[in-house]
């Protein structure tokens, strides 16, 4: 194994605990001490890998995105018509089978205000993650169309970016209330929202 590929992999190890940390305890609350002590590493290798705990905060942003990106691509993907494969990521959000579902793991749920208000460069990496998400939706809006499985929206991607503030909006409702009842709620009206028959 090469020195590059060592150097990548704790990296990359550094990123993902500091991910767990973040998702738990938001990015305020995690100080570089306690992301030292769980990596189990020296000071001297975090500033080797981040001149500043905000560019460490932008690495991890960059980091989610594109692994959330990915895996949306992914799902998108698969085989299914428009209507199935937007059923399938809005779904995809509601802990199911004993796993954690989108909601609980979205760092635009915990960190959304915390960065707008900390961290230009870090906004701004969240903000930009938020786009190519919301285009991604208003694709699948317009093949839906196309496969006759959704029905027709005036402005495509202004209704992406209300669907995805009506989910980030119930995901912060569940995180309030401890029920997957918001969440739940959402589905059953996106669902219907989106439906060709309730046109």
């Amino acid at each position: 194994m090469s020195e590059q590929t060592k150097s990548d992999l704790k990296r990359q190890h550094i990123l993902d605990t500091g991910r767990a940390l973040v998702i738990k305890h938001g990015f305020g609350g995690v100080g570089i001490a306690r992301l030292l002590s769980e990596c189990n590493i020296p000071k001297g290798s975090f500033y080797y890998y981040f001149a500043s705990k905000d560019a460490f905060g932008q690495a991890l942003l960059q980091d989610y995105v594109h692994d959330y990106l990915s895996r949306i691509d992914t799902l998108f993907a698969d085989a299914g018509t428009a209507y199935a494969k937007l059923d399938k990521f809005w779904s995809a959000w509601l802990a199911q089978a004993g796993s954690e579902g989108i909601a609980t793991q979205c760092l635009v749920v915990k960190l959304g205000a915390e960065v707008a208000d900390l961290s230009e460069d870090m906004r701004i990496i969240l903000d930009d993650g938020v786009d190519k998400l919301v285009t991604r939706i208003a694709g699948l809006l317009r093949d839906g169309v196309q496969d006759g499985t959704v029905r027709s929206f005036a402005d495509p991607d202004a209704t992406a970016r209300m669907l995805y503030a009506k989910w980030l909006g119930a995901a912060i409702l569940a995180k309030l209330s401890r029920t997957q009842t918001p969440l739940e709620q959402a589905l059953a009206e996106t669902s219907s929202h989106l439906s060709p028959h309730n046109t």
